[in-house]
């Protein structure tokens, strides 16, 4: 018998390199849809499987290579995934026995494929050992060794070594696979901290306050959106890191900000709540579902000081110049600061792509620089831990536009680690 929630992480696989969708995306609607079908610890289980899977694929694909005689691309998608599912529970779940995961493996064979594709995943497993992972750490090239270790592919290792040392490199691998931390931050609009913490205790969830005042970690809470605290507005769900980007900017009552990409609002409805809801933020992205995100969000928090407009902040507009007391250009990025939460960047990013994304990060900030009042602040920031993104595109800017200058102290790395996402925060001044 198929064991069902193993079957439904498959097919979620499948349709991830399918569509080339993102794992939380495809996991979240798939699990929403099967909902009735699904307890708990299967919910638990699929999500173990699917995140693992995709996190740790490169080097799942490595032990493959060791034990079998077919090339990966000559696998059946479904069959590749099956022996990475196998893998995975063999070597990183220690509380899934491997006659289990054998076997499970072997019955999604049968189904996904045929008699000789199960005889072939049974024989390959049952030779996977705790040990061929090991193996892998006795690699004496520091570049291959840290990829196959960490799972990165070995370009993202190259363009990390432009600013980092190697020591740093492996560091940040490492803490690319680590489960994300559920961060939340405290609407102080709507609830004092004090009075959050006595409503999470009386609710039995745990948290762990955090070196920032705003923000708490919840540990082993489920179905987060689904409590009414976070319904009645009270908190939001944020990365520190990204929270920082609001706290740079140094938003005021009464400014007039423009938020340029702000999608889905997270950084927006901070920027609101550090101005008391008192003030105007423009708040573009260039489609109008996601600026109705901004707007829900908006709302739950009590926030009423967010225009949204659907707006190409890469096409400059005259009308705009010298309008706003601050910006913030959270611009699009490679993500590879937050490959933790979303691990299909790793496969999905390509070299080629920096080229192209920095030209719309230059466009963004170059025209959008033109909408601040002189002797104003913007502040610039991505998710992506790349020098292309980051420094270059800011000092290629400085040099072209001498009337701005970054502000003492404020250009900003965030390496990745146990509690925060990767980032890069710069804040300029217009003379």
């Amino acid at each position: 018998m198929i064991d069902k929630a193993r079957a439904l992480a498959l097919e979620i696989l499948y349709k991830i390199d399918k569509e080339q969708g993102y794992s939380n995306i495809v996991l979240n609607e798939e699990i929403k849809q099967n909902r009735k079908k699904l307890n708990d610890k299967d919910i638990g289980l699929i999500s173990e499987i699917v995140y693992g899977v995709t996190t740790w694929r490169l080097t799942l694909d490595e032990i493959i290579k060791k034990y079998s005689k077919i090339k990966l691309k000559k696998i059946s998608v479904w069959i590749l995934n099956i022996l990475r599912m196998g893998i995975y529970q063999i070597n990183f779940l220690d509380k899934v026995p491997k006659s289990a995961a054998v076997n499970e493996s072997v019955n999604l064979a049968k189904r996904y494929g045929h008699s000789s594709s199960a005889n072939f995943v049974n024989a390959i497993l049952r030779k996977i050992e705790k040990k061929d992972y090991e193996e892998l750490f006795q690699i004496t090239d520091d570049i291959e060794r840290i990829s196959k270790t960490t799972s990165m592919p070995e370009w993202i290792i190259k363009e990390l070594l432009k600013n980092n040392n190697i020591d740093k490199v492996e560091r940040i691998c490492e803490c690319s696979n680590l489960k994300p931390k559920v961060t939340i931050r405290i609407n102080k609009l709507k609830i004092t901290k004090k009075e959050l913490l006595k409503k999470l205790q009386e609710q039995g969830i745990n948290y762990k306050e955090t070196n920032y005042d705003d923000f708490l970690i919840l540990e082993k809470v489920k179905d987060i959106e689904n409590l009414d605290l976070f319904k009645n507005g009270f908190f939001t769900i944020q990365d520190i890191s990204a929270g920082l980007t609001a706290q740079v900017l140094q938003p005021q009552k009464g400014d007039y900000i423009l938020d340029a990409c702000s999608a889905p609002g997270g950084k927006t409805t901070y920027i609101a709540e550090l101005m008391e809801n008192d003030g105007i933020i423009e708040a573009w992205d260039i489609y109008e579902h996601r600026t109705k995100l901004v707007t829900q969000n908006a709302d739950r928090l009590g926030i009423n000081i967010i225009k949204t407009d659907v707006k190409d902040a890469s096409i400059y507009d005259k009308s705009l110049n010298e309008k706003f007391d601050k910006i913030l250009l959270d611009v699009p990025c490679l993500g590879i600061g937050v490959i933790k939460r979303k691990p299909d960047i790793k496969w999905q990013r390509k070299i080629e792509d920096i080229k192209e994304i920095t030209k719309v990060q230059q466009s963004i900030l170059e025209n959008c620089s033109k909408y601040l009042k002189k002797g104003s602040t913007l502040v610039y920031s991505t998710c992506s831990i790349l020098k292309e993104e980051n420094e270059d595109v800011i000092y290629k800017f400085l040099n072209e536009n001498k009337d701005f200058e970054i502000i003492e102290n404020s250009m900003i790395n965030i390496i990745p680690d146990e509690e925060k996402d990767g980032f890069f925060i710069c804040k300029l001044r217009k003379k």
